[in-house]
């Protein structure tokens, strides 16, 4: 057995983005030379995500817009007691989930149609990272 850990750093322009990773992810599961196994990649951080879906435009502004009905940015939030302002990015972050694990064929991202893995980031403006662990043979 195998691994390779690498971690992909981001500083997004706005509030909530989302940035498809998926070559960067296939890029360390080839340097890691894997060709059996798997690969998951998970957000350090509890108001950003990670999905596979779809990578269409429309598809992504669906997904925002759906996330802010679900988790709008209200005052309200008892987590802005804390002086915080980011509340609805943790539950954005519940909805959409950490992590994902992806499944490596012959040292490739073994993916159904149109899938891609993306990183949300529904808190941003600021350093963060993601980690991508390899584990395979």
């Amino acid at each position: 057995m195998k691994s390779a850990t690498e971690y992909l750093w981001f500083q997004t322009r706005t509030k909530r983005e989302y940035i498809n990773i998926t070559q960067q992810v296939q890029d360390l599961v080839t340097r890691s030379g894997i060709a059996e196994g798997m690969v998951l990649v998970s957000a350090m951080h509890i108001t950003a995500g990670v999905y596979v879906n779809d990578a269409e435009d429309g598809l992504i502004q669906d997904i925002d817009e759906w996330l802010e009905t679900l988790a709008p940015f209200k005052k309200e939030y008892r987590h802005h007691r804390t002086g915080e302002t980011n509340g609805d990015a943790h539950l954005k972050s519940l909805l959409v989930h950490h992590e994902v694990i992806v499944p490596v064929t012959n040292g490739t991202l073994d993916f159904g149609p149109w899938q891609q893995i993306y990183y949300a980031e529904f808190d941003g403006r600021r350093r963060k990272r993601v980690i991508v662990k390899v584990l395979g043979e």
